[in-house]
């Protein structure tokens, strides 16, 4: 522990930027881990079993019954915005799924670009003290009393490496939590795409054909 506070002293004061932004790498990072894993997630091919088999049975109050159940999560948002509108018509049930996904969509990578913008401040405030730092190095050699000289050089140098290396130990992590979350992200917008086509297809065929999807019902039972 003192070891760590010594290393943060010796940065001087671009450790504090290069901390504050540290605070907002972890905030995000946890925030949107809970809600990709927790919020908004769900088994989307379990759901969307579940929704076909209440469609093809024209329970349509259940299915949207079940999609109430998981308010929060992204799929059942979007397949519940085209089940209010079953009966409308195959225009707004397009229009009705546009919207919730576009919606839904914001939601789902809200604040994940953040990111590798805070590794890029962090870096550079690391560079920025490392090259404040030289500057001091190169001031102190040039000008200082002969006894003062290793002193002020050690410090000044402290001053660039402890920036640079904490810089990096921010940046880094920033850029893993980037790749993850947007991977997390891409497979939730990936079963939105495909089950909101899908319901899309399956209350369309129903509007105009409901004899069908009832024989595609007893087929597949």
């Amino acid at each position: 522990m003192h070891e760590a506070a010594e290393f943060y002293r010796a940065g001087g004061i671009w450790m504090h930027p290069i901390s504050i932004v540290s605070i907002f790498v972890v905030g995000i990072s946890f925030e949107r881990i809970y809600a990709l894993y927790f919020k908004y997630n769900i088994n989307a091919s379990q759901f969307m079993a579940q929704i076909q088999k209440l469609v093809l049975t024209n329970n349509i109050d259940r299915a949207i019954k079940l999609c109430n159940a998981s308010p929060q999560a992204a799929l059942p948002r979007v397949i519940k915005a085209a089940l209010t509108r079953a009966n409308k018509g195959e225009v707004e049930i397009e229009n009705a799924l546009e919207e919730a996904s576009v919606e839904v969509l914001r939601d789902i990578g809200k604040r994940i670009p953040i990111l590798p913008n805070l590794a890029n401040v962090a870096t550079l405030c690391g560079l920025l003290g490392t090259i404040v730092g030289l500057i001091e190095a190169f001031t102190a050699v040039a000008s200082a009393p002969p006894d003062m000289k290793s002193q002020l050089l050690t410090q000044a140098l402290a001053i660039g490496l402890n920036a640079t290396a904490l810089g990096l130990i921010v940046a880094i992590p920033a850029l893993l939590f980037f790749v993850f979350l947007s991977t997390s992200s891409k497979k939730i917008i990936e079963d939105v795409d495909q089950y909101s086509l899908k319901i899309q297809n399956l209350l369309v065929a129903r509007s105009r054909n409901p004899q069908a999807v009832q024989a595609t019902e007893q087929s597949a039972g």
